[in-house]
């Protein structure tokens, strides 16, 4: 997908604020394959099914983002006893990230990922991916967002957590290296409770940074990123998952099939349904003024 839909060239200008001709929707995979590439891969299906423009994925170094302490801690999971266990358990190495890559591209579904630690984003770079991601959680790490901005390439960053001095922080990253980026207003519950999403906050970013804002989701229903499609929203992320009873905590912040298409199916008519806003009379019309406005003609 082009970067062209990052741009003024994308926006339908209807007050009170722009409308996206086209929104760029991302199905967040992030862990909620449980370490399965077969789960994962029917996860890509799912998104390409539903009409996903892309899926993304996390990528950790585990000794380098979580402290000893962490891991050595008790942790029940499906892989063993201890937080290391259960971390490990979630990661994909490069041989599955090879499968994964080549997987997608035979799908024909954009895929990116998110690192959590420089280490992962140079090992990113292999596959060239469209876009890089900076999660919310890693907004306020300042080395990792040097290492991305310099690489120049399109970048959503969410600001979940995040005050207007760590935005404005992020964005002078960005700046300083021209590199283009899209915020993802985030709020960073999973689930998110619908009272929480403050919606406008798309337009408050928009207006404040005067660049593209995306929204990313962690709520499990549909209606709120219709509502942020129509807000302006040129890119849309959310998790998606096969069963929100899998094990996991972003599944329940999570859609599923029927919903991820739902909602992916109403954010598509928007522009069609908007039109242009000038005052028309359509043929259809016409025909049914003819037959209802029948005194116009009966000579009273």
């Amino acid at each position: 997908m082009a970067d062209s839909i990052f741009t003024d060239q994308n926006l339908l200008q209807i007050n009170p604020w722009p409308i996206p001709k086209y929104v760029y929707v991302i199905g967040e995979i992030g862990i909620n394959h449980n370490g399965d590439l077969e789960v994962a891969k029917k996860l890509i299906n799912m998104a390409k099914t539903s009409g996903c423009d892309a899926v993304k994925f996390q990528k950790r170094t585990i000794d380098i983002v979580y402290p000893q302490d962490v891991l050595d801690a008790p942790r029940e999971s499906p892989w063993g006893t201890t937080q290391r266990e259960q971390k490990e358990g979630l990661e994909f190495d490069e041989a599955d990230f090879d499968e994964l890559d080549a997987y997608c591209k035979n799908v024909d579904i954009d895929w990116f990922a998110s690192a959590w630690d420089v280490p992962s984003q140079i090992f990113l770079r292999k596959y060239d991916a469209p876009y890089n991601k900076v999660a919310s959680a890693m907004a306020l790490h300042t080395e990792l967002l040097e290492a991305i901005a310099q690489e120049k390439k399109t970048t959503f960053l969410s600001v979940g957590m995040c005050t207007y001095e760590d935005i404005d922080n992020a964005v002078a990253i960005f700046k300083k290296h021209d590199c283009q980026f899209v915020l993802l207003h985030t709020v960073s519950e999973y689930p998110a409770p619908e009272k929480a999403l403050n919606l406008r906050g798309i337009v408050d970013l928009r207006e404040k940074y005067g660049v593209p804002v995306g929204y990313s989701g962690h709520e499990p229903s549909v209606s709120p990123s219709i509502m942020a499609a129509m807000m302006g929203a040129v890119a849309v992320e959310r998790h998606i998952t096969l069963d929100r009873a899998m094990y996991g905590s972003d599944q329940a912040a999570s859609l599923e099939g029927p919903g991820l298409q739902s909602m992916i199916a109403q954010i598509r008519k928007i522009p069609e349904v908007l039109g242009t806003g000038e005052r028309l009379i359509t043929e259809g019309e016409k025909a049914v003024a003819h037959k209802l406005r029948y005194w116009k003609t009966s000579g009273d």
